[in-house]
């Protein structure tokens, strides 16, 4: 009785759900679709029943049947469904037709339904090597599949490996796909490392499914870089040969460079640096080397430094003055004191000078510095000064200098001095304001120093200043203003600039993501310092300037229109000027076309033309190779402080690891001329070498013995180790010596096994050497192998009331996944059903060998899912997976349900 109940129950319950006239039933499901027969008729009818669906991915399991049914009765016909996997999503109909035995009328019945969409996407690492040397390649295999009933449009990405396909592919329903992914490896890499690749996938359109796998593989270097039992010091040494052509007169020699920059122990806390350049062969210019000779050093609070540099005690006093000297500050926390002693290389009018002073910080970016210079002249007789101002005994100059950080957007800084010499006393004071904030940025510096301050510089009233406002995301407000100070101390090594000032405001706008627009206007005055001089004016301007990105191009236009008041020779005019200047990138070679045309009046001549032009290459062929060519035609007379370039050429060369050369070659003008040109050529080969400065480890050694498990012989294999070999003995040991502790890898070269050797272990295998004595055995056997076949079968049993029909169709392909693993090693494979796999070269012992139905359909079964196999060594196991297609079984009750309406009468 109940399990009559149960039966009921279960052809019942799809009534409940099908009583309407569109459901939503899900793919690769069994179900059943309810019809209601009525016969209003006075007499019992008998039906023949036909079931047929819109596609044939939708199955009748029942497909024909019959029904009888008393007057004016109504029944329910249950018509079993197998809906397929692989159906696609939409709408779907089932057509019952039934004819009548005694008349033969026929009557058709529909049932719609939906199959809902099914989306489903797996990505599943399928092969991959545990190890690679470097410069191979590194291929990862992964199985993508669909598993939903919907084509999925795919896109397939890898973040640092490359997808051996179509970046974009249609996968239909059930369909699969292996999809690889590859690398290539940097032959020169010094370390072995792990290189993770990835591969993502995800769906087009507002439906998007992410799926990611990686696979880990470790990289051998095969050009290793051991770890240094020292520390060592990073150090340069040169040799220069260098000509040059200078005014008519031609002169060479020979230059050498030593130079080091680096720790003095591992823990990076002393720190050094040292130089020694020798005499240059030729005069001075910008593009040689002048003699240098210096070394400093740094531990935690101490800084010293000895010889050649730029020294300098305070902006006011003493800027920037070359020479050669020592030089000291030691940092107590909170406060710190220093000083240096400076003899000036380039600057005659002082001999010696002494610095002191402290300083105390306040705060994290605030401090006050204290200090006295002392300068003492030279005493010969001289009947000139390089300077408008000559110390007539020593210069005394206490200082008092702050900076303070008021907040995150404002900072300032000050200086005030005071100077005493035996016939003079001067003051001078110095200040600046630097304001950051979110639209406002700007700067302002002012000086003064009286006539007779003896500091760097001396009267002298100046103010530069600059500022920044954003009124919108595209359109910026900028001005600037710039005095040049008249009058300072400046070394005689290079020409000052000329006297400048100037005023200039305008408007910057970002017109384009890759493009501004600039409008200036101001006025600006040029005076030469230099005597006789060649330019003197003033000039009122306006300005545009361009810039534009183009594809590869960068484009920059500007022109300016002026009025100029030209105090050389007492009369007026109009400057205009117009520029050009195009930049590109193009097979790793960058590529600058200058041209400028002017008609001004700021020279000798009113309304006079000049035009420059100019190019640059600079190509990098390689990290060891570049090539740099540059050539323009002049350069305008207020660039005549400068060593100026008219044709340049540059190349580099590395020989090979720590070898280099540099050749170049330049026409230029040197700083003070307009138009005599000086040649010069230089040759430099460069030696690269890191000294031993600490010892930080000791030599280790590995040693161990390859056990003879079965093998011909163990003598004479040859096993690696990083950068080194070794060779077993007659009983298989081995000895790895002088080696540097770190982690390695050890491989084993099979050319000197046999052919189906196979060590008892996973090798290559990493070893991590950290004692001064390692040990690692291992033995050597022979490999085994599985072989196996995918059977399919179909079942012949007997139906009990229903049944799907067992007659073979034209079956689809369907792949599984084949898997053997050791608990080490895994080890997957792609198999067709019917088709034959094989694993071999495999280490003898425990292995599981596991199919996967990877989506396959619910209708076959795998009785057997997994092997469980000892192999002995030489021995191939033979397996078997039977994949059985089961019939579907539908009971359904021998009698009708009858349905009776029960009708009221309406009384009158």
């Amino acid at each position: 009785m109940i399990k009559k109940q149960i039966i009921y129950f279960t052809l019942l319950l799809p009534v409940l759900f099908f009583s309407q006239k569109k459901d939503s039933l899900k793919p690769g499901t069994t179900t059943s679709i309810s019809f209601t027969i009525e016969n209003r008729t006075s007499e019992a009818k008998n039906y023949d029943l036909t079931a047929e669906s819109s596609n044939p991915s939708i199955a009748p399991i029942l497909k024909t049947g019959s029904i009888s049914i008393a007057p004016n009765e109504n029944k329910i016909y249950i018509v079993p469904l197998k809906i397929a996997l692989e159906a696609p999503q939409g709408k779907y109909s089932v057509f019952l037709t039934g004819i009548d035995n005694s008349t033969k009328e026929k009557f058709n019945l529909t049932s719609e339904f939906i199959v809902v969409g099914s989306r489903e996407i797996s990505l599943t690492t399928l092969d991959y090597p545990e190890f690679v040397k470097a410069g191979e390649k590194i291929k990862s295999t992964f199985l993508l599949k669909n598993n939903g009933n919907i084509s999925e449009k795919l896109i397939l990405e890898s973040k640092n490996a490359v997808v051996d396909h179509p970046s974009k592919i249609l996968l239909q329903p059930g369909e699969s796909k292996i999809i690889s992914v590859s690398k290539k490896t940097n032959i020169e890499l010094g370390k072995n490392e792990y290189q993770n690749l990835n591969l993502t996938v995800h769906s087009e359109g507002k439906f998007s499914q992410n799926q990611t796998a990686y696979t880990s593989t470790k990289i051998i270097s095969v050009k290793p870089v051991e770890d240094d039992i020292y520390h060592r010091l990073p150090v340069s040494a040169s040799l220069l040969f260098v000509g040059m052509e200078n005014s008519g007169s031609y002169e060479d020699g020979f230059q050498g460079e030593f130079h080091g920059k680096g720790s003095l122990d591992q823990e990076n806390k002393n720190l050094i640096e040292f130089r020694a350049i020798t005499k240059n062969p030729v005069a001075f210019n910008s593009f040689t080397r002048y003699e240098e000779y210096f070394v400093n050093y740094k531990r935690e609070n101490l800084w010293v430094h000895l010889g050649d540099k730029n020294y300098s005690s305070s902006f006011l006093t003493e800027y920037a003055r070359y020479g050669r000297g020592a030089e000291i500050e030691i940092d107590l926390n909170k406060i710190s004191v220093g000083g240096f002693y400076n003899h000036p290389r380039f600057f005659r009018d002082i001999k010696d000078e002494f610095n002191v002073y402290s300083k105390l910080k306040i705060a994290k970016e605030s401090e006050i510095t204290a200090g006295y210079l002392l300068k003492i002249p030279r005493t010969e007789t001289t009947d000139f000064s390089f300077t408008n101002l000559r110390l007539d005994s020593n210069a005394h100059l206490p200082y008092l200098a702050g900076k303070f950080k008021l907040n995150k957007n404002l900072e300032i800084s000050g200086e005030t001095s005071y100077s005493k010499t035996e016939k003079t006393e001067g003051t001078a004071f110095m200040l600046q304001t630097v304001a950051n904030f979110e639209k406002f940025k700007g700067n302002a510096l002012y000086i003064r120093a009286s006539p007779e301050y003896a500091g760097y510089f001396n009267n002298t009233s100046t103010f530069n200043g600059n500022a920044q406002y954003q009124l919108t995301k595209k359109i910026n407000v900028i001005g600037n203003y710039v005095q040049d100070a008249k009058n300072f101390q400046r070394d005689t090594l290079f020409l000052a600039a000329p006297y400048r000032k100037f005023l200039q405001y305008g408007i910057q706008f970002k017109y384009a993501k890759n493009g501004n627009l600039m409008l200036f206007n101001g006025s600006q005055r040029y005076q030469d310092r230099l005597m006789p001089r060649e330019f003197d004016y003033r000039e009122k301007y306006f300005r545009m300037s361009i810039d534009q990105q183009i594809d590869i191009f960068q484009i920059n236009l500007e022109t300016q229109f002026g009025k100029t008041d030209n105090y050389l020779t007492g009369f007026s005019g109009n400057s205009s000027f117009y520029t050009v200047n195009i930049g590109f990138e193009k097979f790793k070679t960058s590529f600058n076309i200058y041209g400028s045309y002017a008609l001004t009046s700021r020279y000798q001549l009113q309304n006079q033309e000049q035009f420059y032009y100019g190019a640059r290459i600079l190509s990098r062929f390689s990290d060891k190779t570049y090539f740099s060519l540059f050539y323009q035609n002049n350069y305008m007379p207020e660039e005549y402080y400068s060593d100026r370039n008219l044709f340049e050429l540059i190349f580099h060369q590395q020989i090979f690891r720590g070898h280099e050369f540099d050749l170049s070659a330049r026409y230029n003008l040197q700083r003070g001329e307009l138009g005599n040109k000086d040649f010069i050529f230089s040759l430099r080969y460069t030696v690269r070498m890191n000294l031993p400065s600490q010892k930080v480890a000791e030599y280790t050694t590995l040693s161990g013995n390859i056990k003879n498990l079965g093998v011909n012989k163990t003598e004479g294999i040859r096993l690696i180790m990083g950068n080194h070999l070794s060779v077993t003995d007659k009983r298989g040991n081995y000895i790895f010596k002088n080696v540097i502790p770190g982690e390695y890898v050890l491989e084993i070269d099979r050319s000197t096994t046999a052919l189906n050797d196979i060590t008892d272990i996973n090798l290559p295998a990493s070893l991590i050497l950290n004692k001064q004595e390692n040990f690692f055995n291992f033995g050597l056997t022979t490999a085994a192998n599985i072989q196996g076949k995918i059977e399919y079968n179909e079942t012949e049993n007997k139906l009990a009331f229903a049944q799907l029909s067992t007659q073979r169709s034209k079956k689809k392909k369907e792949n599984l996944v084949i898997e053997a693993t050791n608990g080490k090693q895994t080890f997957r494979k792609i198999v067709m059903i019917g088709e034959h796999f094989d694993f071999t070269y495999l280490r003898p012992g425990d292995w599981k060998v596991k199919i996967y139905k990877n989506g396959l359909d619910k209708k076959f079964k795998i009785p057997i899912d997994h092997y469980d196999l000892y192999l002995k060594p030489s021995e191939t196991k033979n397996i078997v997976f039977n994949v059985i297609k089961q019939s579907s079984e539908i009971k359904y009750q021998q009698e009708t349900i009858k349905v009776t309406y029960i009708e009221n009468k309406k009384q009158k």
